[in-house]
């Protein structure tokens, strides 16, 4: 069957390639924190790179965040130009996409991934991004990309001081965030996926860079994800954080959606299923408009940020969407009570004809 397919095209190749890795996923080894190509591609979607971007995942992994953010540019009408432009075509090939990942071996699958799909000298490190030693790499990207380790824990002394003077903790998904506000130019933006955790963590650490965010710089948007879409390897309920360094703050309404479905069945087999939020949040997230009325009970609206200051910061979306509940209405106690004695004399009747028959 492979002698049969055409690998002249660098797609061919490229698809291949991401097909293997979904099985190196779905196998459990190397591949655990690998991200569901769908999801890769509606964040990608919603961040739009352009060809001046420098785009980065500090937690490349396979590098999939960075071979899509290039197929977008590869297939989006507007940009297809840039490939005949030789001084934004060399940019693409040596200076737009960054990588970093402590593994070796990802480090390498990352490699040939980017590759593959026509990107021939990626910047890729095998660097630790939260040590001391890669603290150099600051106020470099426009744009960043990531699905970092959750529940990872490191030593203060083993930290970046930078990163620990903007959240002092020891648990990586908050590092991470304080990480990709450091890397960022002033006007970057980042699309990153977090535990839940993250979003209601009742720790200093958890509210000091929900606060931070929100204060310090420029909070776009909340998207809660079902709790099946890392399975079959991980149950974890996650949410995407997108935001903007500004540095000076900006935050008016940070808006909400609440995706309840991703095209997959939520369970180990994530089986393909007709139900799929996804190219909703798409089209609500460019129609968006905070000066328009915002209804709760909505999949999407918008939290002015006065509220959620009110509420310490918490970011999950339960705490102000709006559930509407059908109102159901019960007999009268009197009535009921009558019922269950008309049925307790109907059970002894029975019991009576019952014992007779036995007799």
């Amino acid at each position: 069957m492979i002698d049969k397919i055409p690998m002249d095209d660098r797609d061919t190749k490229g698809d291949l390639y991401e097909y293997m890795l979904g099985k190196i996923a779905s196998a459990g080894q190397n591949g655990q924190f690998r991200t569901p190509r769908h999801i890769i591609r509606m964040m990608v979607e919603m961040m739009e790179p352009t060809p001046k971007d420098v785009i980065a995942d500090p937690s490349c992994g396979t590098c999939g965040f960075l071979v899509e953010a290039g197929e977008y540019l590869r297939r989006h009408p507007t940009h297809k130009k840039l490939f005949h432009n030789k001084k934004q075509h060399e940019h693409f090939q040596t200076e737009m996409f960054h990588g970093d990942d402590f593994d070796s071996t990802m480090l390498r699958i990352g490699a040939m991934n980017m590759m593959l799909h026509g990107i021939e000298s990626p910047n890729l490190t095998g660097e630790d991004s939260l040590s001391e030693d890669d603290a150099g790499v600051r106020d470099c990207y426009t744009l960043i990309l990531a699905n970092p380790p959750f529940k990872g824990s490191l030593n203060y002394d083993e930290t970046a001081k930078d990163l620990l003077q903007t959240c002092k903790t020891k648990k990586t998904e908050l590092l991470f965030i304080a990480l990709f506000l450091a890397q960022l130019k002033a006007g970057g933006r980042c699309a990153a996926i977090v535990p839940d955790g993250v979003l209601f963590g009742s720790s200093n650490a958890h509210q000091a860079i929900r606060a931070e965010l929100v204060d310090g710089h420029k909070l776009d948007a909340v998207i809660d994800m079902p709790s099946g879409v890392f399975k079959p390897y991980a149950g974890v309920s996650t949410a995407i954080l997108i935001f903007t360094k500004t540095n000076s703050g900006g935050t008016d309404h940070v808006w909400f959606y609440n995706m309840a479905a991703d095209g997959y069945s939520l369970d180990d087999k994530r089986e393909k299923i007709e139900a799929d939020d996804i190219p909703d949040v798409l089209a609500s997230w460019k129609k968006r408009d905070p000066s328009k009325p915002s209804d709760r009970k909505a999949k999407s609206f918008f939290v002015p940020v006065e509220e959620i200051r009110e509420n310490k910061y918490d970011l999950s979306i339960n705490r102000y969407k709006e559930i509407e509940y059908e109102e159901v209405e019960y007999d009268p106690p009197l009535v009921i009570l009558e019922q269950l004695e008309s049925l307790e004399k109907e059970i002894a009747g029975d019991l009576k004809k019952l014992r007779k028959m036995l007799k």
